[in-house]
């Protein structure tokens, strides 16, 4: 082992070169070709400390930055506060109070939050939709590990409701990029240029969701795409 870095390792089949994988909360994990040497994970953490290490100070300043909202969650730009309601099973939400259970409330605000995003994102949608002057088939809220958004080929629209927990410039920013994708599946000139026609700016919230994306979260512990290198 490293000093003064932890790791796990786990054999993989499938793995075909050593990886690295630093998750939100600090986790190290070394993934190991089925047939290679309990010692190249050492070598591999070793070889990459630096990014590991810059990983590990970017997730404890996430778990940081989420721990100081206290009893309060981030919704669209405003701070909604939390108050446990003894007997409540679900979510309420009353002016700026969520209302939520006494016992183990993720699940009840996770709900809440997923139904918001579906109020919230339908109607967005389809005026961007209709701005454009293209249609989408459906729309499906999700909890996506590596996208906040996306467009398939036929025309579904897929968003995390965790977008809800960023600025609403963030979230429209978002419907836009993904609603330009239903001209153009792809991130060519074409389609920048029509991003920027309909959502001028849209650098800013670009660059606050690659900032701050990892902070989209209920609690400190919540799931989010590791980061990973492979070693060479």
């Amino acid at each position: 082992m490293a000093p003064g870095i932890a790791y796990t390792i786990r054999r993989s089949d499938r793995a075909r070169r050593v990886r690295v994988t630093v998750d939100p909360v600090g986790a190290v994990e070394v993934v190991l070709p089925r047939r290679a040497r309990a010692r190249e994970a050492a070598a591999a953490v070793e070889e990459l400390r630096p990014w590991i290490e810059r990983r590990l100070a970017d997730a404890a300043s996430v778990r940081t930055r989420v721990e100081r909202r206290g009893e309060t969650v981030p919704f669209l730009g405003a701070t909604l506060r939390l108050v446990a309601d003894p007997g409540r099973t679900r979510a309420f939400r009353r002016e700026d109070v969520l209302y939520v259970p006494a016992s183990n409330p993720e699940p009840a605000i996770e709900r809440w939050f997923r139904r918001a995003a579906k109020d919230e994102i339908e109607p967005r949608l389809a005026a961007a939709a209709e701005a454009i002057g293209v249609r989408y088939a459906q729309l499906r809220i999700g909890n996506q590990r590596t996208r906040w958004g996306s467009c398939s080929a036929a025309g579904t629209m897929s968003f995390n409701w965790r977008l809800l927990l960023a600025p609403e410039e963030v979230l429209d920013y978002v419907i836009w990029h993904e609603a330009c994708h239903l001209r153009h599946l792809d991130h060519s000139p074409s389609f920048w240029a029509l991003v920027e026609r309909h959502c001028p700016g849209y650098r800013g919230p670009q660059a606050w969701l690659r900032r701050n994306g990892a902070t989209l979260v209920l609690t400190a512990a919540g799931a989010q795409p590791s980061s990973r290198r492979n070693a060479a």
